[in-house]
């Protein structure tokens, strides 16, 4: 027999708990027992004890709880988004066989993932029933779903519905248990598993075309809404780098009536040249006086604006505080899971009548922050109706405070919260009501001028939502034949360019425009092409990198389906009919792997070639010539090699020489060397053919002479 040392005693087997009622069997699951599955830790705690007093447990030190309800004992468990996931174990091209498998046998930054898994494991085989209290949205319908059908059974599930989680709302919900949702189980697993047959073949194909030729193992990687959106951010970079700006002349009046001085501009005119500008000016300041033509003054109501859905939030935090749509996205998410706002990954802009809006508003009134404007609205308003936009959801409702107060918050998390609240405040107040007036005023040579003002009169939803506030502009009162004296005339030269925005936000507006992604995924993509080195910020700007190009461009060459939106469109839209149960699963998965499987065959034909572009452009191989201005690969024209974005720029360099010469009044060669220092005004290409616009013209004459 094995001895011990003196004063050792056995330790206690380890049950995965250290809570006291262990003892007691509290945390360890006896039938009968529900078990209800939530989306994270945070959420599942909100559910335990808003349904009551219950017992934290942990298992492998993930926590989940234990209550009793009329003799029923409920464990609410925590997942971490999604445990499951499409895996093939086949290696190569094309692949459309897979399974769902946990996803951390297959990805190892998953790993985190294994307690969660052990913990359902341990918890959900002999429930009696299982509720899916995930998010109510397609990702959340997947995550809860997939959960209670690999672990335990789908035949004994139910499903709560909530659009916040305040105790309310969370204890109404379970009272009242929905059907399965599996229409929206259904698309959200056929998202998944398109997303994968066009991820995993697209990135196999590109990396294959590239080892054949290299014989290096290169990683790409390619998306069904990735690639449309890294192409469209690539023909955004190339437009911005190739703007030819063209100098136009602004005049600024400044004028003083009755003591109040005020500004006029140009009225459907300007100067064309930079001498037409100095000799207006000129005289002005001999003939300092104008005259009054006409003046117009409106009273404009304006409707307040609904309140937010989610683009809408992130397009307001983006232009009031920069913060990146998955910045705002993230934060808005942490309110949530805090029980201050409803789910805000909605895409609604309406507030139904089954909201207890009075309730909201009355619970805001505590605020010291919004008690103010809370108390306004209900003593102003007896019946609450708010604007709506048009914008719906059928999942949830505009984004709206559930009344709770918050104990504390961040400044960024506060500025959110902020936003939210005014604008669902603001949603239930009166028109505010504005002034416009318009004058127009005339020289002697009956050259027109305007000058604007604008007033607010009534405030109405302005003093709950300031944020969109008109600048006011004070301008006196206007009599027509009245005189004006102008008291300074100047000119501006302002280098005029229409380039696309490329930021997140025009990015995300873009994605909304073409209906690729959805509002829950739009920001996160954007995130990944960040990550994978296709975009970077570089001085607070968002710019494509030379791997960004190079992807952008193979894709548009070997897979010009997958780089427009039409495609990842179409499939949003068979998306949707299945949410609605017009299609089937099965039927768009089939017709994915149809669209694939040609795709892939058109690429075999071209493998060779394929492989030498992708080569070259990822700077595998070096180009038998490359350009003057850069190392990319170039065509030699007219004894000048450029590759073909500096001959883009010079050809529209010397297309708009001509009349830029013409406006500064000044020679082609003078012209050239003012767009050269033209740094942030005129494309980075546009400038560095500029900058060796010499040396451009010398070889071109030596050619001549030979």
């Amino acid at each position: 027999m094995r001895k011990y040392n003196r004063g050792w005693r056995k330790r206690p087997r380890y049950t995965g708990t250290t809570n006291r009622l262990t003892q007691n069997y509290a945390c360890y699951p006896r039938n009968p027992y529900i078990a209800v599955v939530a989306e994270k830790p945070k959420a599942a705690e909100k559910i335990a004890y808003a349904l009551g007093k219950g017992v934290k447990c942990r298992y492998k030190g993930i926590p989940y709880w234990s209550i009793q309800i009329d003799g029923r004992r409920i464990f609410v468990v925590p997942s971490a988004g999604h445990l499951f996931g499409p895996y093939s174990p086949k290696r190569g091209f094309p692949v459309y066989e897979f399974e769902w498998r946990p996803i951390f046998e297959f990805d190892r930054r998953a790993s985190h993932l294994k307690k969660f898994y052990d913990l359902m494991k341990y918890i959900l085989p002999n429930a009696s029933l299982y509720i899916n209290a995930c998010d109510y949205d397609i990702e959340g319908s997947v995550i809860g779903y997939t959960i209670i059908y690999y672990l335990g059974d789908p035949s004994r599930y139910k499903r709560m519905k909530f659009s916040s989680l305040s105790p309310t709302e969370l204890r109404r919900a379970f009272e009242r248990l929905e059907l399965p949702d599996i229409s929206l189980v259904e698309a959200g697993m056929a998202r998944h598993e398109i997303d994968w047959i066009w991820g995993i073949n697209v990135s196999r194909a590109l990396m294959h075309a590239a080892r054949k030729f290299t014989g290096q193992r290169i990683i790409l990687s390619a998306g069904r809404v990735q690639s449309p959106t890294i192409v469209e951010a690539a023909r955004r970079w190339k437009e911005i780098n190739l703007a030819v700006p063209t100098p136009e002349f602004s005049l600024v009046l400044e004028c003083l009536h009755h003591n109040i001085s005020f500004k006029a501009y140009p009225h459907g005119w300007r100067p064309q040249s930079k001498e037409e500008a100095i000799s207006i000016v000129s005289y002005l300041k001999k003939n300092p006086v104008l005259s009054v033509s006409n003046v117009e003054s409106n009273k404009i109501p304006v409707s307040p604006p609904p309140a937010f859905n989610l683009g809408d939030l992130q397009k307001e935090a983006a232009r009031l505080y920069k913060f990146s749509p998955m910045k705002t996205q993230k934060l808005a998410e942490d309110l949530y899971l805090e029980a201050l706002i409803s789910y805000p990954r909605t895409n609604s802009q309406k507030l139904p009548p089954t909201i207890n809006y009075r309730n909201i508003i009355a619970r805001l009134t505590k605020s010291e922050y919004y008690g103010s404007l809370a108390k306004k609205i209900l003593s102003e308003n007896p019946v609450l109706k708010p604007v709506q936009g048009r914008k719906d959801d059928p999942a949830h409702p505009a984004i709206h405070p559930t009344g709770v107060i918050p104990k504390y918050l961040d400044t960024d998390h506060r500025k959110i919260y902020d936003l939210i609240v005014r604008r669902f405040l603001a949603a239930f107040a009166p028109r505010a009501v504005i002034s416009r007036t318009k004058a127009e005023l005339i020289d002697k040579h009956g050259r027109k001028y305007s000058a604007k003002g604008v007033t607010v009169i009534e405030e109405g939803w302005y003093q709950y939502y300031p944020y969109l506030r008109p600048k006011e502009e004070e301008l006196p009162l206007l009599r027509t034949r009245e005189i004006v004296r102008v008291t300074k005339a100047s000119y501006r030269t302002n280098w005029a360019r229409s380039v696309p925005d490329l930021s997140r936000t025009a990015l995300l507006k873009w994605m909304e425009s073409v209906n690729i992604g959805t509002e829950a995924t739009r920001a996160r993509i954007i995130e990944v092409l960040f990550s994978r080195g296709y975009l970077e910020s570089r001085g607070g700007k968002t710019v494509v990198t030379e791997l960004g190009e190079s992807i952008a461009e193979i894709i548009s060459t070997l897979f010009p389906e997958l780089s427009r939106p039409d495609l990842t469109r179409d499939m949003e839209q068979k998306l949707e009919l299945v949410r609605r149960g017009v299609l089937t699963r099965r039927k768009v998965v089939e017709e994915t792997k149809s669209i694939m499987d040609s795709l892939i065959r058109n690429f075999n034909e071209r493998l060779e070639d394929v492989g030498y572009r992708i080569s070259i452009a990822l700077g595998a191989v070096r180009p038998d010539i490359t350009c003057m201005l850069c190392r990319k690969p170039a065509k030699v024209r007219n004894g000048i090699a450029l590759c073909e974005d500096h001959h883009e720029a010079l050809l529209r360099l010397e297309k708009a020489l001509p009349e830029i010469s013409r406006k500064l009044g000044v020679e082609e060669g003078r012209a050239v060397k003012s767009i050269a220092k033209l740094r942030g005004k005129a494309g980075k290409w546009v400038i560095e053919v500029a900058s060796n616009w010499d040396l451009i013209r010398t070889r071109r004459r030596r050619l001549v002479n030979q």
